[in-house]
């Protein structure tokens, strides 16, 4: 028994064939349902994003339960089998624990530190629990996986510093403005870059977005997904006059943005600062605009060399992190080796507290004449020696099984010294009358399957 990951990423497949195994939300409930319905299958989920489509598992038999799971994906996508091996990888037992950890820490993601995947697979946890497809395994795995992530984003600086051109832009912009709420912002061209530019200030509290392109029916599409105002493209030099940030991607052969037309926008302006970022090539600001003052120029060599820095940043960063990585995963090991002392521990206290029942029922059937409070007070007595003795042996147990390779030979010892494997015989006066005594059959011994 164990888990298994299945699954693949951008590093494994490209986009056509990570569409083709993409699962819809909406549809996770069902695709879990039927995994469930494989034998060997006994906990699952499921995430799926644009980057990267993985079945989390704890399954019977690995080899089995890795077999299942792409037989699974294979019938539910409709691809041959053949068609998936190129693009699956397969992380079994702990190289499984540890993938899980990466991915949350976003270590395994196309760009480093990025927080996105973490809330996806928060999301894919959230389904799975809803549907009931996780239990003890992957539960404990889940949740020490976000602990890890957060851990990861505490202790190192691996989300720090724009690692994209549009994130380094919002980041300039920062440094200039201090906070962005409520300023304007003006595309003009309706590139993607531009467009992405203005997602992420968006994102970071910039209200107001004006959007101007020679195509006016292309700049009023842009400005109502961005909820802001279309203007036409000779009209943007008198618009500028309200904007605090210019992202200028036009595609044009020549400067469209000139020093005159800037000066005489700071002076009606009253010298508020202007954040411009020509994201175009060739560039159509001229770079005479920079010496303005109260202007702010950067070109998209600016923004790269920024991003190029950080990139190595989070490099360095991300060694630090799989240290910690490492730790946590070790952490995770020895609490899952610690399961497989779980049924002696179980078995172990049922035994005892048999044996103590039927003992103090015998001692006070023998007692006349005691009172209600001196009965408690001998039952609380027994109960407590029972703990006492108890306590020395169960610790050694669980520390035994939760070392790597000594926890076996130290429960089997157990369960032979404690006769946990055999029933003894029951005693006569609890026969029922012309009852023959039987011997049961030894129990099968207890494995980790039974707590999950």
């Amino acid at each position: 028994m164990g888990i298994v990951v299945v699954g693949l990423s951008h590093r494994s497949a490209p986009i056509e064939v990570r569409e083709k195994l993409y699962f819809p939300e909406e549809t996770l409930p069902a695709a879990l349902g039927k995994l469930m319905s494989y034998e060997g299958i006994r906990e699952s989920l499921i995430i799926s994003t644009c980057n990267r489509v993985e079945i989390y598992a704890f399954v019977q038999d690995s080899a089995k339960g890795v077999d299942r799971i792409k037989q699974f994906i294979s019938e539910y996508h409709g691809i041959s089998r053949e068609a998936l091996e190129g693009s699956l990888y397969v992380y079994p037992d702990a190289q499984g624990v540890r993938h899980t950890f990466r991915v949350a820490s976003s270590l395994d993601s196309l760009v480093l530190g990025e927080a996105q995947i973490l809330g996806q697979l928060k999301d894919a946890f959230d389904i799975a629990l809803k549907t009931k497809t996780t239990s003890t395994i992957l539960n404990k795995l889940i949740k020490k996986s976000i602990s890890v992530a957060k851990r990861v984003r505490t202790e190192t600086r691996l989300a720090e510093g724009a690692v994209s051109i549009s994130s380094a832009a919002v980041e300039l912009a920062k440094k200039i403005f201090g906070d962005l709420t409520g300023k304007t912002v003006m595309l003009l061209g309706a590139g993607e870059m531009a467009e992405l530019a203005a997602q992420h200030l968006l994102g970071n509290g910039v209200k107001n977005i004006m959007v101007a392109n020679r195509t006016f029916e292309r700049a009023e599409e842009l400005a109502k997904e961005f909820k802001g105002d279309a203007i036409r493209f000779e009209h943007f030099p008198d618009a500028l006059v309200m904007v605090d940030i210019l992202i200028c991607a036009t595609g044009a052969p020549n400067y469209v943005v000139k020093r005159d037309m800037v000066a005489k926008v700071i002076k009606d302006r009253r010298h508020k600062p202007i954040f411009m970022i020509d994201i175009s090539n060739p560039r159509n600001i001229d770079p005479e605009v920079d010496k303005v003052d109260n202007v702010y120029l950067y070109d998209i060599d600016d923004l790269q060399s920024k991003v190029d820095v950080n990139t190595g940043g989070r490099a360095k960063e991300a060694e630090r992190a799989e240290v910690l990585v490492t730790q946590e995963v070790e952490t995770y090991l020895q609490w899952e080796r610690g399961l497989d002392a779980v049924p002696t521990i179980v078995d172990l206290r049922e035994k005892v507290e048999d044996i103590r029942k039927r003992e103090l029922d015998k001692t006070l059937g023998s007692l006349n004449g005691i009172t209600d409070d001196q009965r408690r007070a001998v039952d609380i007595m027994s109960q407590a020696i029972v703990n006492k003795l108890l306590h020395a042996p169960l610790v050694v147990l669980k520390l035994a099984a939760a070392a790597p390779g000594a926890g076996d030979n130290t429960i089997a010892v157990a369960r032979k010294l404690f006769n946990l494997d055999m029933e003894l015989k029951r005693p006569v006066h609890c026969r029922a009358p012309e009852q023959p005594a039987e011997e049961k059959a030894p129990a099968t011994p207890v494995t980790r399957k039974d707590v999950c």
